[in-house]
């Protein structure tokens, strides 16, 4: 019954984030760029432009000169930690409300915030770097002096610039001439759409038809283009040269088009500049970098507010204890000053410096070299992570496709195998279309252009063929097929190859195919049916008249043509099967297996096709052998999408795919139903899917789930992905630096991300949390010893400890000893790679709960209560020796439980101990303002000071023991 309830419309959910979620259009108008026009552009004279246009850089900078300072001030102070602390030093330049000298408030504000400064003006010099060598590349750029050198960040709208073959574009487009033969050019687009198949690209005819490239700046000609936008698969635009007779016009397409951060793959190009800078297509796709703010950050954040609210609740009981006599107002303010350490300043800073030597560690770790920390602000975030959203090209496979199987109906040839095919060819060639293979067993392409190929066989006799016409790869049509003529014999063949569930239909009748295409399915092969079929004369002349008409066509031209293609697409001849499989990275198996036993879920999202993507899925053991697959069939409109998530509901423990239309559509209607329902699968893989879509998916999961997230890729298609994410890994691609630079981490391989999450953010994460825990024990401490104090000097707004007592007491006396706590690990490296179940404990949160709070707030009021009450009952005749007593007995407390909290030591630990220990004995001779430098060198003020720190140490110690022995950690068992 449950499987045919209505789904509800779309629920929408507020985000918490103070980011805006302006389009970029939007922010192009905000910032005085105005509407997005239509432009023309005049080859080789940038002067003439009819707009302003912007700077051809990258940047991926959260801060500018100006608003670097303001910025780093804002989102310091706008927590509410922080801002407690601006407002309680600033107190105390109001004589009625000051405690003690000015400094003992400014000077760990001014540490705090100079810590923050220094940290975040390395991370944006660094991150200035990184951009500056990316917009320094030099190319080459035609003016009427001949060719000069120019950098990527002088390139203007309207020069003529040539790239060389392996040299990324910079800037968008418009192709013009090549150094090919062919009159043509390939394209290298991954880090663009996630596609690993080349793209050819067309120059403009009448510009290629001139005799040399110099002669582009002898005509009168320009380009007229569309506006600005984040199409990527699609381009509008004319080409025109006046001084013809009559004058030319072209129309461009996107076959004309080269975008920046594109990769030449053949010859030399030169092309005129129409779009730079924000307006390119590829930082269009792209959202803007933002400061993350970690969940860690923010439950710390939380817990202040919670010590603020008992800092209030003890102020007003303490005024209410007076009676609320005389001017009670200001005695509120005093209390709340007084006891200011509830909410310890130096818990900031020490956060802060541990996140630094977190960074440094990762970045020092052998066992994954190259890596580097961009954003030393979140590393915790790494020990929290619940779903890994990762691309598939050049992240999880190497953008290799390996040839492994071939099947002729008959008989199978497999790897070991291909010198029987080798012979057979030698005896009689056959037309397979995969060069590199063809080439291994023997017949060789040795010539192609736009017209015609030659292959050679191996009997070294060549074979000339012309190329009537080419049928290109499609989303739609799955499929792609030539019509070449045999210049010996005059004979016209059709081939195709595509995609088995549509070649299915279109070939004749076979009893093998469907079951050898669900052998190699299974196997994870990607399948490619390859037939023929033999045209006469007259039925190829007709065909092509009807071809080129319905070109022609102003309505409906795509509908036209492939209808046209589809009457030669009948009663096509099988010739065989090819399984391919996409070239895994090294370790993607073992590294998706220990990221699944750690209670991490992944989904993959890539811009590639249906079929190359489930085939990857299944490769890389993303979908178990065990799992079934839900193939989201294609959906357009609202019922459609009713119905496939009713039939999709009724799966269980099933892998999901879908495409990234049918995902636009399920999210308009139902992105409750289908998130609640896409949040269950095991693994998740959208395909076809665009820049844009994969950080739409990453901010649903946070809005739905809550849970951190984790993106990882390595080309510029997945820049807003890595940008959107709680956590951003870059892979340092072949292709290319975009992800790398615009993430928070980067990796060279992504078997490395295994490690950086099971050893590193676990250990960030847990030791943060101890860290955190422990200065808040350590401040609550001395509060609770002086609510005590006050209590018992009739509820006296005096503060116990003053001066340097109070500064030294959270800095050098304690200060190494519990920063140490960040070298601190509960197992090895190698156990927790070992156990990733380690790892799915951390996602409880419970290193750092309310319930571990309380714990250590109970310990503190125990402490406190027990060093206070012990000093008043022991102290003679002095105050100063209470202060002598209680305060050496408190450093002596907090070194001892440090010593307690320690699960593995570092011989760095052991120092900090003795040195602070050292540090405190040494201070004591200049101390004597505060206390009585003869008293502690006394037999009685030793053994008062040994009997409260037992007293205050000793049961912890006893209780730490017995939960060892009776109700033992999980990773104790691991190590013991």
């Amino acid at each position: 019954m449950t499987d045919n309830i209505p789904l509800q419309p779309v629920r929408q959910k507020k985000r918490m984030d103070s980011r805006p979620r302006a389009g970029c259009c939007e922010w192009l108008r905000c910032c005085g760029a105005g509407e997005p026009r239509p432009r023309t552009v005049w080859l080789g004279h940038p002067e003439k432009r009819d707009q302003r246009y912007p700077r051809n850089v990258i940047n991926n900078q959260k801060y500018n000169f100006f608003t670097f300072l303001p910025g780093v001030l804002f989102n310091q102070f706008k927590y509410f930690f922080n801002l407690y602390f601006l407002l309680l030093a600033c107190s105390q330049f109001v004589p009625e409300m000051r405690l003690g000298a000015l400094y003992t408030y400014w000077v760990p504000l001014g540490f705090v915030l100079a810590v923050t400064i220094i940290r975040e003006a390395v991370e944006e010099i660094r991150c200035y770097l990184r951009d500056k060598e990316v917009n320094s590349q030099v190319y080459s750029r035609l003016t009427a002096r001949g060719t000069v050198k120019v950098k990527s960040c002088s390139i203007q709208v309207g020069d003529l610039i040539i790239v060389e073959k392996n040299q990324r574009v910079p800037a968008d487009m418009i192709f013009l001439r090549t150094s090919e033969k062919n009159g043509s050019c390939f394209l290298r687009t991954d880090q663009l759409d996630g596609e690993t198949d080349w793209k050819l690209r067309l120059p403009v005819a009448c510009t290629q038809r001139l005799p040399t490239a110099a002669d582009l700046l002898q005509i009168r000609s320009y380009v007229y283009a569309e506006e600005p936008n984040i199409d990527i698969h699609n381009f509008v635009g004319t080409f025109t040269r006046e001084d013809s007779d009559p004058p030319i016009s072209e129309s461009l397409s996107i076959e004309n088009a080269l975008w920046a951060g594109t990769v030449i793959a053949s010859g030399t190009v030169v092309g005129v500049v129409l779009y730079t800078g924000r307006e390119l297509r590829s930082v269009m796709n792209t959202s803007n970098p933002r400061s993350k703010i970690g969940l860690f950050d923010l439950e710390v954040n939380c817990l202040t507010k919670i010590l603020f609210g008992a800092l209030v609740v003890v102020s007003l009981v303490m005024v209410a204890l007076q009676h609320f006599a005389g001017r009670w107002y200001l005695q509120i303010i005093r209390f709340l000053l007084l006891f200011s350490n509830i909410i310890p300043i130096s818990l900031r800073v020490n956060l802060d410096m541990g996140k630094i030597v977190y960074s440094w560690v990762i970045r020092r770790d052998s066992k994954i070299p190259g890596t580097v920390v961009r954003s030393s602000t979140i590393p915790e975030q790494l020990g929290r992570i619940s779903y890994l959203l990762t691309d598939k090209t050049g992240t999880l496979t190497q953008n290799e496709m390996v040839f492994k199987r071939l099947h002729l109906g008959t008989v199978a040839y497999g790897l070991d195998s291909m010198d029987e095919v080798q012979s057979h060819i030698f005896s009689i060639y056959t037309q397979v279309a995969l060069v590199q293979w063809t080439e291994s067993v023997g017949l060789t392409l040795v010539g192609r252009d736009q017209s015609s190929m030659q292959l050679r066989t191996p009997g070294d006799q060549i074979l000339n063929f012309t190329i009537l016409q080419i049928f290109p790869f499609t989303y739609e049509s799955k499929r792609m097929g030539i019509i070449v003529r045999d210049e010996s014999t005059g004979e016209i063949t059709f081939y195709m190859k595509g995609a088995d569930v549509v070649m299915a239909g279109i070939v004749q009748y076979n009893d093998w195919l469907e079951e050898e295409c669900g052998n190699m399915a299974r196997e994870g092969l990607r399948v490619l049916v390859v037939a023929k079929k033999s045209l006469a004369e007259e039925q190829y002349q007709d065909f092509e008249a009807r071809y080129v008409q319905a070109k022609l066509s102003v309505h409906d031209r795509s509908l036209k043509v492939a209808t046209v293609i589809e009457s030669l697409e009948m009663e096509m001849e099988l010739l065989c099967l090819t399984g391919v499989e996409d070239q895994l990275q090294a370790d993607v198996r073992p590294t998706l297996e220990t990221l699944r036993n750690a209670g991490i879920k992944v989904w993959m999202l890539t811009g590639d096709k249906l079929e190359t993507a489930t085939c990857t899925a299944k490769n890389a053991h993303l979908v178990t052998r065990n799992q079934d697959i839900h193939i989201f069939r294609l959906v357009t409109n609202r019922g459609e999408a009713h119905l496939e998530l009713n039939a999709f509901r009724r799966k269980h423990d099933c892998a999901l795919v879908i495409s990234g239309d049918s995902l636009e559509v399920c999210l308009k209607y139902y992105e409750y139903e289908f998130m609640e329902l896409a949040c269950q699968c095991p693994a998740v893989v959208c395909c076809r899917c665009a820049p844009t879509q994969k950080a739409q998916i990453v901010r649903l999961l946070q809005e739905r789930t809550g849970k951190l997230t984790c993106a990882v890729g390595d080309g510029g298609n997945d820049v807003s992905m890595i940008q959107e994410s709680d956590c951003g890994v870059g892979v340092e691609g072949k292709e290319g630096k975009q992800a790398s630079l615009a993430a928070d981490f980067s990796i060279t391989q992504f078997k490395h991300l295994g490690r950086l999450l099971m050893v590193h953010g676990r250990n960030s994460y847990k030791r943060s949390a101890a860290l955190s825990q422990f200065v808040i024990h350590r401040s609550l401490c001395i509060s609770t010893m002086q609510a005590v104090f006050s209590s018992v000097f009739y509820f006296a707004s005096v503060p116990l400890y003053q001066g340097f007592l109070i500064i030294g007491y959270s800095t050098i006396y304690t200060m190494f000893p519990v920063f140490s706590l960040v070298l601190d690990k509960d197992v090895k490296s190698e156990v927790a790679m070992l156990y990733p179940e380690l790892y799915k404990d951390l996602l409880k949160g419970r290193p750092l709960s309310y319930k571990t709070f309380l714990i250590w707030v109970l310990i503190s009021i125990y402490q406190g209560s027990t060093i206070m009450y012990g000093a008043l009952l022991l102290f003679e005749s002095e105050f100063v020796h209470i202060v002598a007593i209680s305060f050496t007995s408190l450093i002596l407390t907090e070194l001892l439980m440090v010593a307690l909290t320690i699960q593995t030591w570092h011989w760095l630990m052991t120092v900090a101990e003795l040195l602070s220990l050292a540090c405190y004995i040494a201070s004591l001779v200049f101390l004597h303002e505060f206390i009585d430098v003869y008293f502690i060198a006394t037999l009685s003020f030793l053994w008062k000071v040994s009997v409260i720190t037992l007293v205050s140490c000793l049961p912890l110690y006893v209780l730490k023991y017995l939960r060892r022995r009776f109700s033992p950690p999980s990773y104790s068992k691991l190590t013991s």
